[in-house]
């Protein structure tokens, strides 16, 4: 097996400290001579000094960390990221003891102050001692590469000199760490201990904004959402699922002046429905690959049979289509599978043993429409977990839960799943395109398309899936979630119990 990125950033490290000492050569303070800011003391955002990165290569070769740390503290950041890793990104001590020199400066001058976090790969715990010296006042703490008892000697090393331990989890394994090394420190973790979920996979460098939707409820009160941010929206996206604080790289180290609004993005966003839904989602891909969600429901005895069988959304078109459902019924049937407490539901997390019904979508194709604003309404009162924009674009002040779907056809239609991608949007609904039809066409997507332009993005899939085609759609792309409508139906709206049935066996077998 070929050695991953995580694994070589390491193994390089290691032989560096052997060559060149734990300082790596570089003359850093005999005592730490600045004084001393809480790491994320209040919610806000981390904007990371950074030359470059595994993945994408030079970012910003050339930054001044002095001048873009002054930026990022103008722009009232609560923390600089200065990351001193030399192999693959290019920083160094030099920069840490430059950056912190600079807060100290700016707290004798009555200017705001960013903490400052050494990030690295540190695995001794005399390199805690070395950040100190270089002014650091919370240190970036690995749980992949780390044992538990290096991590609580870390954790603990910091403890001791009065500086944050961020913690870094994201397999199911850091958590357990995580719980012991919080343990350890006793009364004293909750000051110590600020813990990080990495949206990207250290060992690929493939980045999901849902992983840390998915840990959420598993992190303390204090926890930061890492990469993945690039835009305001994202920022806000991140605020959502009730983060504590964001961790911006690449995006701000290219271009400073976003940084003022990345900030202002996340202090001004909140926890909200949105972020509630996008954790139920992620929770429950714990449970199997593809989810599932069953479109066009108009009928009582073909929702409890799709929930029976194992469907994770089921959707209820609010469009002028023969679909189109109502208000009394979507209430009456959420208020009957919600409360029947002999329905079998699922289990839909692997921390809490607790089964809970699909979650309900209202698709609408015009949020102007009647039937668009009723479905918005039952989506802010909670009768409805989201609202599904049928290619549309989602307006900016949406104070609801939704997500979009995309109609795709040919190569240009993919600029919409960019721009809204762009917008903060972690999941987009792949459908076929046929003009004059909003969906239920029972088309599929082309499969050039597919494969040439969804590349490493986790798939949502609609569009002419049947119980005798999602294996083959499965084995190929792999898709998170898939979208059937059409494929299990008698008549548009009137589901066919076998084919039901038949969906669920042939995926059960996947």
């Amino acid at each position: 097996m070929s050695e991953d990125i995580l694994a070589k950033i390491v193994r390089m490290r290691k032989a560096d400290i052997e060559r060149l000492g734990l300082n790596f050569g570089i003359d850093i303070p005999e005592k730490r001579r600045v004084g001393h800011t809480e790491f994320l003391g209040n919610a806000g955002a981390i904007l990371e000094v950074k030359r470059a990165s595994p993945s994408k290569g030079d970012i910003a070769p050339n930054l001044d960390p002095v001048r873009l740390a002054t930026t990022y503290a103008e722009a009232h950041a609560q923390a600089v990221s200065v990351l001193t890793e030399g192999n693959f990104f290019k920083g160094s001590l030099r920069d840490l003891i430059a950056v912190t020199d600079l807060m100290e400066m700016r707290r004798q001058q009555g200017l705001h102050t960013c903490a400052v976090l050494r990030k690295d790969f540190l695995l001794y715990e005399d390199e805690i001692n070395i950040a100190y010296r270089c002014g650091a006042d919370a240190v970036l703490l690995i749980a992949r590469i780390l044992d538990d008892a290096q991590l609580v000697k870390m954790a603990k090393r910091a403890q001791s000199l009065d500086m944050q331990a961020f913690v870094e989890v994201r397999e199911n394994d850091d958590f357990r760490k995580l719980s012991v090394v919080t343990s350890a420190l006793g009364a004293d973790a909750a000051k110590t201990i600020v813990a990080g979920v990495n949206s990207r996979d250290l060992a690929t460098f493939h980045t999901d904004p849902l992983v840390p939707a998915s840990v959420r409820s598993r992190l303390p009160a204090k926890a930061v959402f890492e990469s993945g941010i690039h835009t305001p929206a994202d920022a806000d996206y991140a605020r959502s699922l009730g983060f504590t604080g964001i961790l911006v790289g690449e995006a701000v180290a290219k271009n400073p002046p976003l940084a003022k609004e990345v900030v202002a993005a996340f202090e001004s966003g909140r926890e909200n429905a949105r972020g509630k839904f996008w954790k139920k989602f992620a929770e429950r891909r714990a449970t199997r690959r593809p989810l599932v969600k069953i479109c066009g429901i108009t009928r009582v005895e073909d929702g409890f049979l799709a929930a029976e069988l194992g469907a994770d959304m089921l959707g209820f078109v609010f469009s002028t289509t023969k679909r189109l459902t109502t208000e009394n019924f979507v209430r009456s049937f959420a208020a009957k599978i919600r409360s029947d407490l002999s329905f079998p539901r699922p289990v839909v997390s692997e921390v809490e043993s607790r089964r809970e019904s699909p979650l309900f979508v209202g698709v609408i194709t015009d949020p102007d429409s009647p039937e668009g604003q009723t479905a918005i309404k039952l989506a802010r009162e909670g009768v409805l977990d989201a609202v599904q924009f049928h290619g549309i674009t989602p307006p900016a002040d949406a104070d609801y839960a939704h997500y979009c779907a995309a109609r795709v056809g040919e190569t240009s239609d993919f600029e919409q799943v960019s721009a809204l991608r762009s917008h903060g949007e972690p999941r987009i609904l792949l459908d076929a395109k046929v003009e004059g039809i909003p969906g239920g066409t029972g088309k599929t997507i082309p499969e050039n398309l597919l494969r040439e332009k969804t590349g490493d993005i986790p798939l949502w899939l609609a569009g002419g899936i049947t119980p005798e085609n999602v294996g083959t759609i499965c084995e190929k792309f792999h898709p998170e979630l898939i979208d059937v409508s059409s494929g299990v139906e008698d008549t548009p709206g009137i589901k066919d119990p076998e084919k039901l049935r038949a969906l669920f066996e042939k995926l059960s077998v996947e």
